[in-house]
C-alpha cells in the first residue's frame, strides 16, 4: 500500500534521527515524520497553484502545533482541547520561519503553508529542533522553489563545556540556550539567551552549532538527490526592467530629497506627493494593477538607501556609520506604579512599567515541556499610534509576542532568585513611538523600571541592534555593517542583529535576515560593534539616570516576607477548613501562600503586620521560645488560672499566682475571656504543655523601660 515509503536515518549528538516519507499526509506537496529519540513531529509543506492576487509580499505561514497527547496530558482548558497557539509554540514557529523565509524567491506570490505537528515528546530530544530539520527536509524535496536546505541545532554550555542538543538534565544546568540555523555555508539564524556570556565564547558556541548543521544539511541533501521533485515554475512579480528604469529616472532625485532627513514624519510627508506624481504619470500603463507602482516605489527607495550606505557611507539621518541616535533615560513617570522607566533613542521611545506581586501570581504554563510556571513575565505592546497609523488594537500578534519574549530572555539572567526576592514580577513595555529597534528600547526601559522598583537585579542590561548591507554578489562579496539601525535601514537592509547584555557579557541575541546567511566575519564584526554600543548606553545614559537599584520598594508595592516551616506543620498553619490561615490573614491584613516544601510567603502593604503574620506562623510551626513574651488572647477562665492562646492552636496556662504582682483572689478580678494580655513563656513540660506568666511579662517590660530611661 505504501510503495513510496522511505526511511532515512542518521545520528545527531549521539541520538538517532530519522525521517520517514510516503506513509502520511500524501496530499501535501511533501511531508516527513521527523523522529529524534522518541520525539515525533509531522512536518508538511503545501503551496497554492496560483499566486495570490493583490499582495506585495511572499505569503508564507509557519505553524508549530503542540498536541497535549504528545506528553500524555489532557489540555487544561474548559473545552479540554487545544486552543490558540501557546507563547512557546509561537516562538518555535518564528525560529523555524526565520531561516527558511529568505531562501524562497522574493518575487514569488504563491501561498506556502508549513505545519509542524508535535505528536510525541521525548524530554531529552527537542521537538523544536526536530521540527526545524523535518520542515527543511520537506521543503527541500518538494516541488516548491527554494534555495535550501537548512539545519538547526541547539547549543548549551554546561560547566564551561559546549554541549550539542543538551538533554533535559543538561538544560537544567546550562548557562546558555542557543539555537543556530545554517545553510551549507552560512549561519542563517541565531536565537540565544545566556548568563552573561562573553562575546568570544558566544561566537565559539555559534560556530560549534554551525559545524553540526553542515553535516545535517549534507544528510538532507542526500535525500533530495534521491527523491527530490523538480521545482515548479511560478509567475514572477518583478516589474519589467524597462518600466522600472523609466519610473526610477522620473522620481529618483525627488526620492533622494525626501529620504534625506532624520524625522520620519517629515520623510513620510515628503514622499506622498512623489507617489501621487508617479501614479498620475504611469497609472494608465498599469490599469487594473496600480498597486504595482507602489512596489516599484519601494524598490526605488531601497536602491537609494542601500546605495547611500554602501557607496557613500551615508545614513538617511546624517549619522556616522557607528553613531548612535540621541539617547534619553527617565524613571518614576507613573506615581502609583511600582516602578517605571522610559528609554528614548531618536524617534523610538518605550515606556516600561514594573509590577510586583506575591509569588502565587506567577504565570501557570500549559505546554509540552517541564516548565509549569514562571515568576518573571515580560509583555510588549505595539499600538498603531506608535507608527502614526490608525489600525484598531486586536491584541498582541506574533511579532509582539516575539519581542516580549526577547526582552524577557535578556533580563531573566539578572533577575534575583525567589529566595533573594520573593516576588512575582511583571514588566510591560509600551511602545510610544517607533522608528527602529523598539525591542532593544524595551530592554533598556525595563532595566530602568526594575531598578526604580527596587528589584535587586544582578546587573543592568542594555540592548542595541546592528544592520548589514551586502554587495550585488551577496555576503561573499563586499559588505558593511552599521550600529543602531532605524526603521528605513531595517526595512531596506539585509540584517537586524539584536544583542542585549551587561558589562560582563551577552544575555540575549535575536537575528533576523533577508539574505541567505552570515559569514563568521560578519558575526564577529556585529559582536564588536554591539559590545561597544551596549556599554556606552549603560555607562553614559542608563546608569547616569539611576546608578543602582533602589533599596526600598514603592509604598504601593506589597511587602514580602518569607519563612520556612516543616512540611509536617503546614496543616497546623492552614487549620481545619483553612480557618487558622484565614484568621491570620484577616488579623494581619496580608496574603499568605505556602508551598509544598514548607516555604511560606507573606505579602502586605504594612510590613509590620506582615512580620506579625510571620511570627504567628513560626509560633504555630515551632515550639514557643522559653523566656519570650507574646501578646495572647484569654480563651478560658478556671478557678486556678486562665488559659491564653498565644497563636492559633497554641494555648498555655497562666496560673492564678502568675496573673499579677499582687495576690489575686479570683481570676475574674484580673482578666476576662477575650482580653488580650502580654505573657511570658516560663516552661514547656515533657508533655508539651506551656506555662505562662503575666506577672513576669509585666516585670520584664517595666525593667526594660527603667533601663532605657537611665
Amino acid at each position: 500500500m505504501f510503495e513510496n515509503f522511505k526511511v532515512f536515518e542518521t545520528e545527531i549528538a549521539g541520538r538517532p534521527f530519522k525521517l520517514e516519507t510516503g506513509k502520511m499526509a500524501g496530499l501535501a506537496n511533501a511531508a516527513f515524520m521527523a523522529s529524534y529519540g522518541d520525539t515525533c513531529v509531522l512536518c508538511t509543506v503545501t503551496a497554492s497553484l496560483k499566486p495570490r492576487e493583490g499582495v506585495d509580499f511572499f505569503p508564507l505561514s509557519v505553524d508549530f502545533e503542540e498536541k497535549m497527547y504528545s506528553v500524555g496530558r489532557i489540555p487544561g482548558s474548559f473545552q479540554r482541547r487545544e486552543g490558540k497557539a501557546s507563547e512557546k509554540a509561537i516562538l518555535s514557529s518564528r525560529c523555524i520561519d526565520r531561516p527558511i523565509r529568505p531562501l524562497f524567491p522574493k518575487d514569488m506570490r504563491n501561498d506556502v503553508s508549513v505545519v509542524a505537528t508535535v505528536m510525541s515528546v521525548d524530554p531529552d530530544c527537542s521537538p523544536e529542533i526536530t521540527a526545524a530539520i523535518g520542515v527543511s527536509a520537506a521543503i527541500a524535496v518538494s516541488d516548491i522553489p527554494w534555495d535550501g536546505p537548512t539545519a538547526s541545532t541547539s547549543v548549551g554550555l554546561v560547566d564551561g563545556q559546549i554541549v550539542i542538543n543538551p538533554t533535559l538534565e543538561e538544560r537544567a544546568k546550562t548557562d546558555l540556550t542557543l539555537t543556530v540555523s545554517s545553510t551549507a555555508d552560512l549561519v542563517a539564524m541565531i536565537e540565544a539567551g545566556g548568563n552573561e556570556i562573553p562575546d568570544d565564547l558566544m561566537f565559539d558556541c555559534i560556530m560549534a552549532g554551525h559545524e553540526v548543521n553542515k553535516e545535517i544539511v549534507k544528510f538532507i541533501q542526500s535525500i533530495v538527490d534521491e527523491i527530490g521533485k523538480e521545482k515548479f515554475e511560478f509567475e514572477s512579480s518583478n516589474p519589467d526592467p524597462e518600466i522600472m528604469a523609466e519610473i526610477e529616472e522620473f522620481c529618483i532625485e525627488d526620492v533622494k530629497k525626501a529620504l534625506d532627513t532624520d524625522d520620519k514624519n517629515v520623510r513620510d510627508a515628503a514622499l506622498l506627493p512623489i507617489y501621487d506624481a508617479v501614479h498620475e504619470k504611469f497609472d494608465e500603463r498599469f490599469e487594473g494593477n496600480e498597486a504595482k507602482l507602489d512596489e516599484i516605489m519601494y524598490l526605488v527607495q531601497k536602491h537609494v538607501v542601500r546605495a547611500w550606505l554602501k557607496d557613500e557611507g551615508k545614513r538617511v539621518d546624517g549619522r556616522g556609520i557607528d553613531d548612535i541616535r540621541p539617547l534619553d533615560a527617565q524613571i518614576d513617570l507613573l506615581p502609583r506604579a511600582h516602578g517605571s522607566g522610559m528609554f528614548t533613542r531618536g524617534q523610538t521611545q518605550v515606556l516600561s512599567v514594573a509590577t510586583l506581586a506575591p509569588v502565587s501570581e506567577a504565570q501557570k504554563l500549559d505546554g509540552l515541556d517541564e516548565e509549569v510556571s514562571k515568576r518573571y513575565i515580560h509583555h510588549y505592546n505595539f499600538p498603531s499610534y506608535s507608527v502614526g497609523e490608525t489600525k484598531p488594537s486586536r491584541g498582541p500578534g506574533r511579532r509582539e509576542i516575539g519581542h516580549g519574549a526577547l526582552a524577557e530572555r535578556a533580563l531573566l539572567p539578572v533577575i534575583p532568585s525567589v529566595e533573594e526576592f520573593p516576588y512575582a514580577i511583571r514588566v510591560v513595555s509600551e511602545v510610544l513611538s517607533s522608528n527602529g529597534s523598539t525591542s532593544q528600547g524595551s530592554i533598556c526601559g525595563s532595566t530602568l523600571a526594575l531598578m526604580a522598583a527596587g528589584v535587586p537585579i544582578k546587573a543592568p542590561v542594555a540592548g542595541i541592534s546592528c544592520g548589514l548591507i551586502t554587495g550585488d554578489d551577496g555576503v561573499y562579496g563586499d559588505f558593511m555593517t552599521m550600529v543602531d539601525i532605524q526603521g528605513l535601514e531595517d526595512f531596506y537592509g539585509d540584517m537586524d542583529f539584536k544583542v542585549a547584555g551587561t558589562h560582563k557579557g551577552i544575555t540575549a541575541i535575536q537575528m533576523d535576515l533577508k539574505v541567505h546567511g552570515l559569514t563568521p566575519e560578519i558575526i564577529k564584526e556585529a559582536f564588536a560593534k554591539t559590545n561597544k554600543a551596549r556599554k556606552y548606553i549603560l555607562d553614559d545614559v542608563m546608569l547616569k539616570c539611576i546608578p543602582e537599584y533602589r533599596k526600598e520598594l514603592s509604598p504601593y508595592a506589597p511587602k514580602m516576607l518569607t519563612t520556612v516551616i516543616s512540611p509536617d506543620k503546614i496543616g497546623d498553619v492552614i487549620g481545619k477548613q483553612g480557618k487558622v490561615i484565614q484568621t491570620i490573614q484577616d488579623q494581619c491584613e496580608c496574603t499568605i501562600n505556602i508551598e509544598e516544601d514548607g516555604h511560606v510567603f507573606v505579602s502586605g502593604i504594612d510590613v509590620k503586620k506582615a512580620q506579625s503574620a510571620i511570627d504567628i506562623i513560626n509560633l504555630i510551626a515551632n515550639d514557643p521560645e522559653i523566656g519570650a513574651i507574646y501578646n495572647g488572647k484569654v480563651t478560658r477562665l478556671m478557678t486556678f488560672g486562665a488559659f491564653v492562646e498565644i497563636a492559633p492552636g497554641k494555648e498555655g496556662l497562666v496560673h492564678i499566682s502568675k496573673l499579677a504582682e499582687s495576690r489575686v483572689e479570683k481570676v475574674e478580678d484580673v482578666v476576662s475571656v477575650g482580653d488580650h494580655v502580654l505573657v511570658k513563656v516560663t516552661e514547656i513540660d515533657s508533655q508539651g504543655r506551656i506555662n505562662l506568666s503575666r506577672k513576669d511579662a509585666l516585670m520584664d517590660i517595666q525593667a526594660k523601660k527603667a533601663a532605657e530611661n537611665n
